[in-house]
């Protein structure tokens, strides 16, 4: 008696991928957890150490520590809008806890969580902080090659989480890797085999 050939895992076994969905999850929260611990303790200590002070240059004036509230995004847009960013905030958040329910891809995990935890460290400034609820400023302190961001926005490790989270995945849609763990055009290039294959036999045959 011949015994049945073993399912390849995550490809003709359909608990596979089941089984890969509890640790991408698990690695998407520990991403955005850290992210987020990360952002709030450089922000405590920006406020700490920068409050009342002038820009602190470094790296020979690649960076500078230039604290700074700000009520909009990038560049002050939307500062008379304040209220409109947890509003997206949340919804963001929303699609992201929605996306994990069929999260099986490891590398997305990574993406989707350093995109999770830039938002939520936003969102706890526009919240919790000055002058209001939901009203909030944030706080940046990184400034690129002039202290008072002239040349690039001054940002904070939240919106150095969220560029990273983004860049990551458009790299993993032009590389055709999908959030359920598959590639694009694997099952096609696999169906086009097998038939080369069966084509192949019956000549032979």
């Amino acid at each position: 008696m011949t015994a049945a050939p073993s399912a390849e895992p995550g490809r003709n076994d359909p608990g596979g991928g089941t089984r890969r969905r509890p640790r991408a999850v698990a690695i998407l929260a520990g991403v955005a957890l850290v992210a987020l611990l990360a952002d709030l303790v450089t922000k405590h200590l920006a406020l700490a150490a920068l409050t009342d002070r002038g820009p602190v240059r470094l790296l020979g004036g690649f960076v500078y520590l230039s604290l700074t509230r700000n009520s909009g995004a990038a560049w002050s847009i939307g500062a008379d809008h304040t209220w409109i960013f947890p509003l997206i905030t949340i919804g963001v958040v929303g699609w992201i806890v929605w996306m994990a329910l069929r999260l099986r891809s490891l590398p997305w995990a990574i993406s989707l969580g350093l995109v999770l935890g830039g938002a939520l460290g936003n969102l706890v400034d526009r919240i919790f902080r000055a002058p209001a609820p939901f009203h909030g400023h944030v706080v940046d302190m990184i400034s690129l090659f002039d202290p008072y961001g002239q040349v690039w926005p001054v940002f904070n490790l939240a919106d150095s989480s969220l560029v990273c989270g983004v860049l990551l995945a458009v790299l993993l849609e032009l590389t055709g890797r999908q959030r359920d763990g598959r590639r694009a055009g694997r099952a096609g290039d696999q169906a086009t085999t097998d038939t080369a294959q069966g084509t192949e036999q019956r000549e032979r045959a």
